[in-house]
């Protein structure tokens, strides 16, 4: 098991996030239209509807790298495919619930809702999950800490 001393100084997380080409791609873009500063290790997948993004796609995420996932979807009732985001929530909710069962921490997935004004929401968000993640440390095979919760 890994201890704090062991990770690597200038090791950052790296976060892919799944927006909705909607709402939440539009706050991502917003983001980077008014310059708002967020982490170098955020890998952006604009998706047709976050309801389709599965817990597969999630854990797989993970398993190809990336320390945290994070899925920007529609708010609330406002879905462009009616509830796309509450299929999302759903399905954000089931894989922390698996990491969690399988001893990983289940702050490494987080879903929020955003609409097409909030670039600068998009930036505190992905600042703050970096912030998380660093304290968690990488998610690599055999080098994930385990949750002492779970």
């Amino acid at each position: 098991m890994e201890t704090e001393e062991d990770t690597v100084g200038d090791w950052r997380p790296e976060i892919t996030v799944f927006c909705c080409r909607y709402c939440g791609g539009v706050a991502v873009e917003m983001a980077g239209l008014h310059r708002l500063q967020y982490p170098a290790g955020v890998k952006v997948l604009s998706v047709p509807c976050t309801g389709a993004v599965a817990p597969l796609h999630l854990l797989k995420s993970l398993e190809q790298g990336a320390d945290g996932v994070l899925v920007v979807a529609c708010p609330e009732g406002n879905c462009h495919h009616l509830n796309g985001n509450l299929r999302a929530a759903k399905h954000a909710a089931a894989t922390a619930a698996l990491l969690h069962e399988a001893g990983l921490r289940k702050e490494r997935v987080r879903l929020v809702n955003l609409g097409i004004g909030q670039g600068q929401a998009f930036s505190d968000i992905v600042r703050e999950m970096e912030a998380r993640l660093t304290e968690l440390g990488p998610a690599r095979p055999g080098s994930v800490r385990p949750d002492p919760g779970a």
